[in-house]
């Protein structure tokens, strides 16, 4: 508020002549003698202001709107800023023992709650229930994967936890031998030079089955393979260079983690094992399950754990099983009543299965197509699951009970028109291969520069092949991913549908590729670092109808991606918002981009810097 200064001279003059405390009438007359010297003032120069006011209309209002929208876009800065520095804490980095911390896996406190018989080394999300709101930090020695597919061969070997005495003992026909060159751990190439066994291995199955090579699996109706501790990945690795989704699944490890040494290569892998509870699968999920020394004992626990292979196999599907620890009666093939059969050859007569081949130390087992066998009286010995019994395999207790016989996806893999439909999920194609490329053009740091142009086709466009593991939270049909193989980009997705929602990833898998379920209050069964992509649609939504912390998603998202890491997220306005100030305080850049011009629809697009401490 203005005031008025009693020390200065006019004032003194005019105390004088009016005294200290003029009459309010002296005050009133000041007043109206002031507006009529204005009015005045005003009609003698109305032509002269108007001509004045007239001509600088234009530029006048074009830079008010643009100074009020430029304040208006400040206001909006200052404030967001404001917020953070106030409201918003960064998090701190975790301690350099928490580098490679899963979640959900304390091996100790699950031996303290009284599990044991490998049940400790399972995954126990009621067990551990620790709160450490902390980034975890990348190791020491930690560099930006190569790019793929020079990545598949040649890994910084301070991105994993292995040791080299690790690296040198493996034994198993799918670990292949390794150089290690200074800070490097490079894996002999496909190229024909060097000789490692997997080409002519995969060639064997492909011949104990029927088959010519091993390039001819996709006409018998094999696709997706369940590769049971994969060793090195050298296997999964032959089988994706054949178009085919193999997906590694093995136990969790304090160190030399195969899951963790596959996802650095870009090859599919998830922690899992057969210990005590189901994977997160639905009932006939692949077409081939393979197991090369896998160290399962696969005749204990009254055959439970065959019985999960049943459930997870569909009609005709392979089970392949490498391991000297099996040895069938020689004539097992050709055998007669009363010959004598190991557990594992009597068990799997019981399933329906039927022994093709074995050579070796190689067997080949094959479910059958024909669901009535289940209840033909021979096997009375492995009942049929309860109508709703297998409805949810979200980590449920291995059940032992036959599953999917009443099921309509109840179709042998032979039959060639099994699976989607190419023609059901074409509009939902179109409109992902349309926002991919939307996607591939914001996946650019331009957009967290000052460059004046929105992101498009003027743009330059990131690498094809800047991508190589990419997780979609919440895969709907699985339209991301057909629309990344649709683009011919080098990535393989793992399909996520959460728990509560639609289970929607029956026709995600029947489509080839790969899935599981997940509730996302918890956090995800896999290694830091493992993922250079995550991709989020609605799934904001979701959560907060389950009451789930959005924050805890958050810490977890940024423990599954690499740095550099790129998160895009789509969801309804409010929420979006919400988590742009959460991503802030996780020391991500991030973005909203609006791409339907006023929609309630925003885009919030992030990367994941490179923290080093």
């Amino acid at each position: 508020m203005l005031k008025l200064d009693m020390r200065s001279p006019w004032f003194s003059k005019l105390s004088v002549i009016l005294g200290p405390r003029p009459p309010r009438s002296w005050l009133l007359l000041c007043l109206i003698i002031i507006l009529v010297v204005i009015a005045l003032l005003g009609s003698s120069s109305l032509n002269v202001f108007d001509a004045v006011t007239y001509a600088a209309r234009p530029d006048f209002y074009t830079n008010y709107r643009r100074l009020r929208e430029q304040a208006r876009s400040d206001y909006l800065e200052l404030r967001s800023l404001f917020s953070a520095a106030t409201r918003l804490r960064e998090f701190n980095l975790c301690g350099r023992e928490r580098e490679n911390y899963v979640p959900c896996y304390n091996v100790s406190g699950n031996s303290l709650a009284g599990l044991k018989d490998g049940e400790e080394f399972d995954r126990h999300c009621e067990v551990s229930q620790e709160q450490h709101r902390c980034l975890v930090r990348p190791p020491k020695d930690y560099k930006i994967p190569m790019r793929w597919p020079a990545g598949k061969d040649v890994i910084w070997s301070g991105n994993v936890k292995i040791s080299k005495d690790q690296l040198l003992s493996s034994g198993s026909v799918t670990k292949r031998l390794m150089l290690l060159e200074e800070n490097q751990i490079a894996f002999y190439s496909e190229d024909g030079l060097i000789y490692d066994g997997v080409k002519d291995y995969s060639r064997q199955i492909a011949e104990m089955i029927g088959l010519g090579s091993d390039s001819e699996f996709l006409e018998a109706g094999v696709r997706t393979i369940l590769d049971i501790g994969c060793g090195f990945g050298s296997f999964g690795a032959h089988l994706l260079s054949l178009k085919l989704m193999a997906v590694c699944i093995a136990a969790y490890e304090v160190t030399g983690s195969q899951v963790q040494l596959a996802l650095e290569r870009g090859l599919p892998a998830i922690i899992g094992n057969f210990v005590s509870m189901q994977l997160p699968c639905p009932s006939l999920s692949f077409d081939m399950v393979h197991c090369a020394q896998c160290g399962i004992f696969w005749d204990k626990k009254d055959g439970m754990f065959l019985i999960e292979v049943d459930r997870l196999l569909k009609p005709g599907g392979y089970f392949v099983l490498t391991s000297p620890a099996v040895q069938p009666h020689r004539n097992s093939l050709n055998s007669k009543k009363g010959n004598i059969l190991t557990p594992i050859e009597e068990f799997t007569q019981k399933l329906c299965w039927s022994l093709l081949a074995q050579q070796d130390e190689t067997f080949i087992w094959q479910k059958t197509e024909d669901a009535q066998c289940y209840i033909s009286g021979k096997q009375s010995a492995v009942p049929l699951c309860k109508e709703g019994q297998d409805a949810q395999s979200y980590y449920q207790p291995l059940l032992p009970c036959i599953s999917g016989t009443a099921s309509k996806r109840w179709i042998p893999i032979q039959n060639k028109s099994s699976g989607v439909h190419p023609d059901e999920f074409f509009d939902d194609l179109q409109n992902w291969k349309s926002v991919l490329r939307n996607y591939w053009s914001l996946l650019t740091p331009m957009i967290f520069s000052d460059h004046p142009k929105r992101p498009g086709d003027e743009d330059p466009l990131p690498p094809y092949n800047m991508l190589r593991n990419v997780m979609d939270m919440n895969a709907h049909y699985g339209g991301l991913n057909a629309a990344f193989l649709e683009a011919k980009k080098s990535v393989w997705v793992m399909n996520v549908v959460p728990t509560g929602a639609r289970n929607t990833l029956p026709l995600i898998l029947d489509q080839g590729f790969t899935g599981v379920l997940h509730d996302w209050c918890e956090p995800f069964p896999t290694y830091p670092r493992t993922y250079d992509m995550l991709h989020a649609k609605g799934l904001f939504l979701h959560l907060t109808s389950k009451g789930c912390s959005v924050m805890n998603l958050f810490l977890e998202m940024d423990r599954i991606l690499r740095p550099e890491g790129w998160v895009i997220v789509s969801d309804e306005l409010g929420l979006i918002e919400k988590a742009r100030s959460l991503a802030t305080q996780i020391r991500w850049e991030a973005r909203v981009i609006d791409l339907q011009n006023g929609g309630d629809q925003r885009l919030l697009v992030c990367q994941k810097p490179f923290l080093r401490k």
